[in-house]
């Protein structure tokens, strides 16, 4: 069974069963992974796509 990242607590999904897209989340911290590859599992963090998106937003502020 897959462990979170963030607090190496076990992920409760079925590693065959999930899909690239999908999102799980840690019943121990409450973090969210967007899964991006099956074989081998791979997750990536949703909040740090979503402070990449703020971080892109704010710089396109500033050169206005």
């Amino acid at each position: 069974m897959p462990s979170c990242p963030e607090c190496e607590n076990e992920l409760d999904i079925e590693v065959d069963e999930v899909e690239e897209g999908d999102v799980v989340a840690c019943e121990e911290c409450g973090t969210e992974f967007e899964v991006v590859g099956v074989e081998p599992l791979e997750l990536a963090r949703l909040e740090e796509e979503l402070e990449e998106d703020d971080d892109l937003y704010e710089e396109d502020e500033e050169e206005e």
